[in-house]
């Protein structure tokens, strides 16, 4: 594992587990208890398109593909991609707001320096009396600290720390979406491959083939039935065949430079692999419903996000109650600069006080409806993400299924329609079918091996998408 990506990790795993609570709050304030209870009675019993699990999460998914060229490029993204900076971030920015709201619980000091010349002037009439001058000078260190009897303050840091794991969390989605873009990114580019080497050898066969009608239309074997038309589609289909192959090409290029992007570097069309598509690994275990909600980030996210709108509604509800604060004030005052320092003139205070509110035109009130608004749209948006979460692992277990269903039957009609294109050049040599007879046939063969290889990328990246719905993290070494 790379130091970027140790990093990258280190700062997922501190906002989502709390790891800098001490830190960013100088005292033992704990974030929000979790919430997911509010959404326990969403998760059903058992996938509607599985078979009951007891494991659901599978870390080394990406290293089961068998490539090690795609661990190599993941970890390169991981290392070098500007948006996970970016996201990472974010989860910084997280730590500082934290800590922010922790500092509003200590005593705040600073320290003051004063000084101050006035003259007066002493009239008389007809003609002035005169006029002194005198100076003051002082130096004084202030405290004022706000008592945070009632919970306001702890509550808001809470809001915070919650905040802080959500960011955390966050992170982790965005660490494990990238390695999913690379992985369809990198399967985008193993179809292309495949579907140019199908191109090349489908330009061969195909030129044989307008061979071979050009041959019979100059020996004018047939008087009757349409030769030259015969000639003219099988040079079409050359011709498209030809197209088919450049635009692959062009696929080719084009996803070559998408998965440099990714990896954080100038996207030349520098080749990676001209390797095709593989077989997918097994089909991971779906687990339980219920597992969901405590290993989904974006779901664990969410909770978090409803937990500090719960704090901060509770921090809304306690501004109504009376805060109490305590200053004092340590120093010197003296006429003299050079005795500013001197403890003969030193002054201290000390002094407490009460603010209830009383008149605030409504806005305590308000403040507080807002906050309770918030928590009940954060909690609309954790049951969106798990409704929306279960919607993804059902339609991925489905479609996996019904892929290995397809992949059966297009690989049988590939067969199928291989032997039949070769049945058509025996015929067609032995002149017992027609140009077109063979042109169809050999177009059904072409048009199924274009299939395949397209399903095996569809395959591909649903199980990508399935590991991704049921909330798998990635690790690129060990077993």
């Amino acid at each position: 594992m790379t130091r970027a990506r140790r990093h990258v990790r280190g700062l997922a795993a501190r906002g989502a587990a709390g790891g800098l609570l001490v830190l960013a709050t100088g005292c033992g304030v704990a974030p929000p208890e979790s919430r997911v209870a509010a959404v326990a009675s969403m998760a059903p019993g058992s996938w509607s398109a599985s078979r009951p699990a007891r494991a659901g999460i599978d870390r080394n998914w990406i290293r089961r593909f068998g490539d090690p060229l795609l661990n190599k490029v993941v970890a390169a993204a991981l290392a070098n991609n500007l948006d996970l900076r970016v996201a990472a971030e974010r989860v910084r920015r997280a730590e500082a707001v934290a800590r922010l709201a922790g500092a509003s619980r200590l005593p705040q000091g600073q320290g003051r320096f004063t000084a101050t010349q006035s003259k007066q002037n002493f009239t008389g009439f007809p003609i002035p009396i005169g006029s002194t001058t005198s100076g003051t000078y002082g130096a004084s260190l202030d405290i004022n600290w706000e008592l945070d009897v009632w919970g306001r303050v702890r509550a808001g840091q809470r809001a915070a720390l919650a905040d802080l794991q959500a960011s955390g969390l966050d992170f982790q989605a965005v660490l494990t979406s990238l390695a999913a873009q690379v992985a369809k990114a990198w399967f985008a580019l193993g179809e292309a491959n495949d579907q140019i080497r199908l191109a090349v050898s489908v330009i061969e066969v195909r030129e044989k083939i307008a061979g071979s009608v050009r041959e019979r239309f100059m020996e004018a074997l047939i008087e009757e039935g349409g030769l030259a038309s015969q000639l003219r589609l099988a040079e079409s289909d050359l011709a498209t065949s030809r197209a088919t192959l450049a635009r692959w090409g062009a696929e080719r290029e084009r996803v070559l430079r998408q998965i440099e992007l990714l990896v954080g570097r100038y996207p030349s069309g520098v080749p990676f692999t001209i390797h095709g598509l593989a077989d997918p690994p097994p089909r991971p275990p779906a687990g339980l419903p219920s597992e969901l909600l405590q290993r989904r980030p974006d779901i664990l996210a969410a909770e978090r996000r409803f937990a500090a709108a719960g704090s901060r509604r509770e921090a809304a509800r306690l501004a109504r109650y009376p805060s109490f604060t305590l200053t004092g004030s340590r120093g010197t005052s003296t006429d003299s600069l050079r005795e500013v320092l001197s403890s003969k003139f030193g002054v201290w205070s000390l002094a407490g006080g009460v603010v209830q509110p009383i008149f605030t035109g409504g806005r305590l009130k308000e403040e507080e409806r807002l906050a309770a608004s918030e928590e009940r749209i954060a909690l609309g948006q954790l049951q969106q993400t798990v409704l929306r979460s279960f919607g993804e692992v059902e339609q991925a277990l489905v479609a996996d299924v019904y892929y290995d269903k397809r992949i059966a039957a297009v690989k049988e009609a590939v067969e199928l329609a291989r032997e039949a294109a070769e049945a058509a050049v025996e015929d067609f040599a032995d002149g017992a079918v027609d140009a077109l007879t063979l042109l169809s046939a050999q177009g059904s063969a072409v048009q199924s091996a274009i299939d395949l290889v397209e399903l095996r990328r569809l395959r591909l990246e649903n199980r990508v998408d399935l590991h991704l719905a049921l909330g798998g993290d990635f690790n690129l070494r060990g077993k």
